[in-house]
């Protein structure tokens, strides 16, 4: 077999249908686009549905503000540190190895139920009712940059 021998797989290459030449020819005159109307001269624009509202003035509009350098924090309550010993420190790690969170990044301490027990807490931020019963309990609180 030489180079000059190959050729395309039987079908898979198609002549393209050469329009509007000449009346005597079976796509000629019109072109195969009937006649008149808007389809049948150059271009639609896109999106142009007849006249019809179309859907990107259908669509609802996007509204409000959405403040792209907000901080998302995963929060966990007062009443979740019970599960740590007394006197133990809590930081970000501990609280995601235990499976209180979740979610990667930025940790918040909330003050939704009662601690009954002395804890040092690290995480980025801290409610104030959440500082209130650390340290009521007789803990403390750090907050930790990341």
């Amino acid at each position: 077999m030489k180079l000059h021998h190959l050729r395309p797989a039987e079908g898979s290459k198609k002549r393209k249908i050469r329009v509007g030449r000449g009346e005597g020819g079976r796509r000629g005159k019109t072109a195969g686009r009937g006649t008149k109307g808007l389809k049948a001269r150059s271009k639609v624009r896109r999106g142009f549905e007849g006249g019809q509202m179309p859907l990107q003035r259908r669509m609802p509009k996007l509204r409000g503000f959405r403040n792209p350098n907000r901080v998302e924090y995963t929060v966990v309550n007062v009443e979740r540190l019970n599960d740590f010993d007394a006197g133990s420190t809590i930081t970000v790690e501990d609280l995601r190895n235990r499976g209180l969170v979740k979610h990667r990044g930025k940790i918040k301490v909330l003050g939704e139920g009662d601690l009954d027990r002395a804890l040092t807490v690290k995480a980025h931020a801290f409610s104030l009712g959440a500082v209130e019963k650390i340290k009521a309990a007789g803990g403390t609180v750090e907050v930790v940059e990341d």
